[in-house]
């Protein structure tokens, strides 16, 4: 039984890359709570690692100093260049691709201000948690979430909210219980979460994705490594019979490395000790004299696993609560920050009262999507590395070693069976482009909600000429609503050259912002009357010949979608909200456009003059006028 109870307005269950962020999010709009976490500290093994662009502009966008920080603790070019298949470590090279924007720099550049980089969990968590905490936020660790309820409360004139969640949390050091009372809970509590079993969440899952081993070691590899960087190196050990099919990814160049054993067979080997680690690990590095330290030995699920609804009421569920999958296309932390990211700037108008609870609905709709194309998408290239294996000679549970060796001497051969192989290995190396540079699934995402309004185009989101033939690999930017605020370079509007500076370093800041031009000047009323009506700011922003901004590349103009005396508005998370192909009746439809996303409509009353006086009221009993 709880013996005290403690009151917040946010509670965040699980301290890892989603609720961290959630809570620096949160942190922006002043909003501050509880954070507690089962496990003892932030984490000790490195786990998710690939940090793409598209997650690092949320964080880039809080604060500067933090996406520097990641620059300062991450690897990136060279040290994360390739993906190869090997016989080991040391032994033969089947094959190589580069990845991760390395080969196709111009592609990346041109969509984000930001890099890739292999940033591990374990650095990545305390940066986090440094700006929480700095920024108001309590985190408290070895703290398990036990149960939580819905209890009716007093309307305390803050959003109308007439429940709030008890939740009976577990101190696992002293073993006492008590409980924390919040207007909203966010499980962020990970593949096993509490909060999604007791909010009864559905889910789709697919059975028989197999068990793995990961191996967190210190061996220093610095000499073999010379001239095959790359921070994923997949040890197939076609030459013996070997149980596993092994990846070496590296941690930190070229000293601190996880190993992940995949069976080869359908059954879970039996766990083994430190020592039976090293060996196995010297065997895929290819070399008995390495010094191998056993670091962490973990086991995992490959699961795919996607949750149909991700909230009900006040609680939220948000990163691998609610898509839970393997590892490969390395987008699990990154889906998970980008969740927080479209979740924080929602709760933070509903919780001020400038926007309906209706708001916050959009958020399962819109992410939702995200989570099941995720999960589906990283088995089946799961799917297309089985394919390669099979290219190589390797089946899913193993070949004999007659089978393998006739298989590489085919492979060699000048015969018609030998280049059909080499065909079809090439066929599968190409295919995993979809995975190594994937831009297109990790920026092509287009939201359909009632937080976009696309009413006013006329005609159905068409993408660009790449992404339209290949949008896994390829993310062709625009302004259509629903889709990502593109990445333009804009020089200072003024008569000397500056510094360039990109379109999401001017919108975003955790406000709507609205791009126009030359002849756009009555949408800054426009702007002045939402902020009136509806105590929302707009940031306007004009680009062109004698204007604040200069489009010194051209590149607005081919990706703006309107006439200069249109506009773009961009939400606080970059996404498009709306835009008008040109001005006209700028005040109305700007007012009206917000109204509708906020959840806010017109009312009208006589004053006492006679006159009639429009003002905008929420449509909701969980906001407040």
């Amino acid at each position: 039984m709880a013996n005290t109870t403690i009151e917040t307005d946010f509670l965040i269950v699980g301290a890892g890359p989603a609720g961290a962020s959630l809570a620096c999010f949160l942190a922006r709009y002043n909003l501050n709570g509880i954070l507690i976490s089962s496990a003892s500290g932030t984490a000790f093994t490195p786990r998710a690692h690939l940090t793409n662009s598209a997650a690092l502009e949320c964080l880039r966008d809080l604060d500067p100093s933090m996406y520097d920080e990641c620059l300062r603790l991450g690897n990136v070019g060279s040290s994360m260049a390739h993906y190869r298949w090997c016989e080991s470590m040391v032994g033969e090279e089947y094959a190589r691709n580069l990845a991760w924007g390395n080969g196709r720099k111009t592609d990346y550049d041109a969509v984000s201000p930001c890099v890739y980089m292999d940033l591990p969990q374990s650095l990545l968590e305390p940066v986090l948690l440094k700006h929480a905490t700095g920024n108001g936020w309590v985190v408290r660790f070895s703290t398990t979430l036990t149960t939580f309820t819905e209890q009716p409360v007093e309307d305390e004139g803050v959003n109308g909210t007439a429940k709030k969640i008890v939740a009976t949390v577990e101190d696992q050091v002293t073993g006492l219980s008590y409980d924390i009372r919040t207007r909203y809970l966010f499980g962020a509590d990970g593949g096993r979460s509490t909060v999604a079993k007791q909010l009864e969440l559905p889910f789709t899952s697919i059975p028989g994705g197999g068990f793995a081993y990961n191996v967190f070691l210190r061996a220093d590899l610095t000499d073999l490594m010379q001239h095959c960087q790359g921070n994923l190196h997949i040890c197939l050990g076609l030459d013996k019979d070997t149980p596993f099919i092994s990846v070496a990814r590296m941690v930190k160049p070229w000293t601190e490395w996880m190993f992940i054993f995949m069976p080869k067979g359908p059954e879970v080997p039996i766990p083994k000790s430190h020592e039976e680690w090293v060996e196995i690990a010297r065997d895929v590095i290819g070399d008995a004299s390495i010094n191998v330290k056993v670091l962490d030995v973990s086991g995992w699920a490959v699961n795919e696993t996607s949750a149909d609804v991700i909230s009900k009421g006040n609680v939220f569920c948000l990163g691998d609560a609610i898509h839970r999958h393997p590892p490969t296309l390395g987008l699990g932390s990154n889906t998970c920050i980008q969740d927080a990211f479209n979740l924080a700037w929602k709760i933070a108008l509903v919780h001020q009262g400038r926007a309906s609870a209706a708001l916050l609905d959009t958020y399962n709709t819109e992410r939702q999507p995200v989570a099941a194309h995720l999960v589906t998408e990283s088995n089946n290239i799961l799917r297309l590395d089985m394919g390669l294996f099979a290219a190589l000679g390797m089946h899913p549970y193993g070949t004999n070693e007659e089978d393998r060796v006739k298989a590489k001497q085919i492979m060699a051969s000048s015969t018609k069976e030998g280049r059909e192989k080499r065909e079809a290995l090439s066929k599968a190396l190409k295919s995993l482009h979809r995975e190594h540079h994937a831009l297109g699934t990790a920026y092509g995402q287009l939201y359909k909600s009632p937080a976009v309004a696309s009413d006013d185009e006329i005609a159905p989101f068409q993408p660009g000429p790449r992404e339209a033939q290949n949008p896994f690999e390829y993310y062709d930017p625009c302004t259509y609503p629903g889709r990502r605020l593109p990445h333009v370079l804009l020089g200072p509007g003024s008569r000397f050259p500056g510094p360039q500076t990109s379109t999401l370093d001017i919108a975003g800041k955790g406000q709507f912002t609205l791009f126009t031009g030359i002849g756009g000047e009555k949408w800054k009323d426009a702007a002045s009357a939402v902020q009136s009506k509806l105590g929302v700011r707009v940031k306007v922003v004009s680009i062109g010949i004698g204007l604040e901004w200069a489009d010194i590349y051209r590149d607005w103009e081919e990706k703006r979608g309107v006439e200069e005396d249109g506009c773009v508005l961009v939400r606080p998370d970059y996404f498009v909200a709306w835009r008008a192909q040109e001005s006209g009746d700028e005040v109305g439809r700007l007012v009206k456009v917000m109204g509708s996303f906020l959840g806010r409509a017109e009312s009208k009353s006589a004053t006492s003059n006679g006159a009639e006086n429009w003002t905008l009221v929420v449509n909701s009993a969980n906001g407040a006028e």
